[in-house]
């Protein structure tokens, strides 16, 4: 998983909204673990598993991204990210205090003011259409090739 996998599920998670993405996806608001990134907090489960399907094609279960959140949120510190922990350390609080590294300056970042958008909450998929005899889905005429 890619820092560009992390960032396309943060999109996603600011398109949706936090209840559209979480409900969308079947993750439960997860207290404690979360990323930060330009201000913003998202829950660190979801994102990530939304991530690990934008790299592999396959959603990650709430459980399986659970169980390895500690690793997974090593490795997003790796990738840049500011990582939230329970009890409120970061990645700052998180980093050895005796090692030090000297960066070069960043340029100062020129922020412009976004419009906050209008979060809906994700509208449920439509259950496709199945023929009753051969349990195949009906295309768009609403009878079966098969079948007919």
């Amino acid at each position: 998983m890619t820092r560009q996998h992390v960032l396309q599920a943060i999109a996603e998670y600011d398109s949706r909204g936090r209840d559209g993405f979480l409900g969308v996806y079947g993750y439960a608001p997860t207290p404690g673990y979360a990323i930060v990134h330009e201000g913003s907090s998202y829950d660190l489960p979801a994102v990530l598993g939304v991530a690990h399907r934008f790299a592999t094609g396959r959603l990650a279960p709430s459980d399986e991204v659970v169980g390895s959140i500690g690793s997974a949120a090593a490795i997003l510190r790796k990738r840049g990210f500011e990582v939230t922990e329970p009890g409120g350390s970061s990645a700052a609080g998180a980093r050895s205090s005796s090692r030090t590294t000297t960066r070069a300056p960043r340029a100062p970042r020129t922020t412009t003011p976004r419009a906050t958008p209008t979060r809906r909450t994700a509208a449920p998929e439509p259950v496709a259409a199945i023929c009753p005899t051969c349990s195949m889905t009906l295309p768009a005429t609403g009878v079966c090739d098969y079948c007919a």
